[in-house]
C-alpha cells in the first residue's frame, strides 16, 4: 500500500495542554512522509505542551486558527491527547464542528490517548469501533462506541490508540491511511447529531 503524503494537507488540532510526543511523533510521521502539516489551534500564537500532563514541555508556534479554515482545506486530521488539550478543545465550538465536518466528510482521521473527548464532543462517536487512554472508554461506550483495548484500532479511516507507547503504530498506521484518502462514512453509522 502506497504510504507517499506528497501533496496531502494534514491538519493537527491541538491547544494548551496537548501531550508533547502526541503532537510530535505523528507530525513527524506525516512530514516524513511528505505531507504538509498545520497545527490548528483555538488561539494564536503558540500553545503550553506538557509531558505525561504535569511537566512543562515548551511551547510550540500555532499555523492557522480552527475557526479559520475549512475541512476542505485538509485530507487528514490529526487529535493528539494530553488531558487538558482536549477538554478546551471541546468547550469551543469551532474547534468542535471542524471535528465534526471532518468526521462526516469521510477523510481520514487519527486520534490518542484523550484526543476522543473532542469527539464525544461532536458526537461522532456512534458506532465506530475505537480505543483509548482507559479513563476515557466509559465516555465513548456511553456516546455509543464500540470500545475495545488494543495498541491501535482502525474503523473506515479513523486510527485510534491508547497512550504514548502505541505511538509506533498508531504513527505507521495514519501514514497509511492518509494515503488511502477518504473513506465512505457507513449508512447507520453517520457521525453527527440528528
Amino acid at each position: 500500500m502506497a504510504k507517499d503524503l506528497a501533496g496531502r494537507r494534514i491538519a493537527t488540532l491541538a491547544t494548551d495542554g496537548v501531550e508533547r510526543v502526541e503532537l510530535d511523533e505523528p507530525r513527524r510521521a506525516v512530514l516524513d512522509a511528505g505531507a504538509t502539516v498545520d497545527l490548528l489551534s483555538v488561539h494564536d500564537g503558540e500553545i503550553a505542551a506538557r509531558n505525561h500532563d504535569v511537566e512543562d514541555a515548551g511551547t510550540i508556534a500555532v499555523d492557522r486558527l480552527v475557526g479559520e479554515v475549512s475541512v476542505d482545506d485538509y485530507d487528514g486530521l490529526i487529535l493528539p491527547g494530553g488531558v487538558g488539550n482536549p477538554d478546551k478543545l471541546r468547550t469551543d465550538a469551532a474547534a468542535v464542528a471542524f471535528v465534526r465536518d471532518f468526521a462526516t466528510s469521510g477523510k481520514p482521521i487519527g486520534v490518542i490517548c484523550h484526543g476522543p473527548w473532542t469527539m464525544i464532543e461532536a458526537d461522532v462517536v456512534r458506532g465506530r469501533r475505537m480505543t483509548s487512554f482507559p479513563s476515557v472508554r466509559t465516555d465513548l461506550r456511553n456516546a455509543g462506541a464500540e470500545v475495545v483495548d488494543e495498541e491501535v484500532v482502525t474503523d473506515n479511516g479513523l486510527v485510534s490508540s491508547r497512550k504514548p507507547d502505541d505511538l509506533p503504530a498508531f504513527c505507521a498506521k495514519i501514514v497509511e491511511e492518509f494515503a488511502e484518502g477518504r473513506h465512505p462514512v457507513p449508512t447507520g453509522r453517520r457521525a453527527g447529531r440528528s
